[in-house]
């Protein structure tokens, strides 16, 4: 049921063969992708106050790809106190750091260049290192990390959501590293490193934003109980989905 949106290469490891724990997954529809954008800033907004009135810090987790670039446009425009956001991202690419490619600069471009956030609390992943080297790298710096205020994730045509690939390791068994060495990604580049399935579960909240065509076989899976990448983010309080009517509507005629 949908509901109204409010805001609140080294070699391949064998895959995880551990069933994820259940997810629980709320569905809201959005009239287009600009509305999606629109309602993802007002979220993550309340979820800033929420946590930094809690415990004055807010931990949030980006996205990459192009669907969240209008979201962190749109949060240059924010009132916030920046000093109390805690930046870490989903996923990166194996790239050099200035490359256009890498999540971290498309987020820089969009949003992190154009606020305070003091330099020390956004963390990247070193992907320039390779993927096993920054892999264990990013596993170290998240040590000290508790659960992360809000995740934000996206999905792709197969299913995958961050760096997790069908038919890969996922990172859900008990004792799985934070951080995931992916060497032969199904697109380019095939270099790239992942947070976890059960790292990117620790956390109050997690926002997929699911826009764009070609996703309505992928989302026709997730709704029908498919074991797909996706279905492997199983917070506690569950996963919030913010989808584009055209996403809804391809799902649709993709299971009817």
């Amino acid at each position: 049921m949908v509901q109204s949106v409010r805001p609140r290469r080294p070699a391949r490891p064998a895959a995880d063969r551990s069933a994820p724990a259940a997810q629980r997954c709320r569905w809201h529809a959005l009239a287009d992708g600009a509305a999606l954008q629109q309602a993802a800033v007002e979220w993550i907004v309340a979820a800033a106050a929420a946590a930094v009135g809690a415990r004055g810090q807010f931990h949030l987790v980006l996205a990459g790809g192009e669907t969240p670039r209008g979201v962190y446009q749109g949060l240059r425009q924010v009132a916030t106190d920046w000093r109390t956001w805690h930046i870490y991202f989903g996923d990166e690419r194996c790239l050099a750091p200035d490359d256009a490619a890498r999540n971290s600069r498309m987020a820089g471009q969009a949003w992190l260049d154009h606020v305070p956030i003091p330099a020390a609390q956004v963390h990247v992943i070193p992907a320039e290192l390779g993927a096993v080297a920054a892999a264990q790298a990013y596993a170290a710096s998240l040590g000290g990390v508790g659960d992360f205020d809000l995740v934000l994730l996206g999905l792709g045509e197969d299913g995958h959501t961050a760096s997790l690939f069908p038919g890969h390791d996922w990172g859900t068994a008990p004792g799985a590293p934070d951080a995931l060495a992916v060497g032969d990604a199904p697109k380019p580049p095939a270099g790239r490193v992942s947070l976890s399935a059960a790292r990117l579960s620790r956390a109050r909240q997690v926002l997929f934003l699911v826009a764009g065509t070609g996703k309505g076989g992928a989302l026709a899976d997730w709704r029908s109980g498919k074991t797909i990448p996706a279905r492997s983010i199983a917070p506690p309080a569950g996963v919030d989905v913010l989808l584009a009517v055209r996403c809804r509507t391809d799902a649709a005629a993709r299971s009817g």
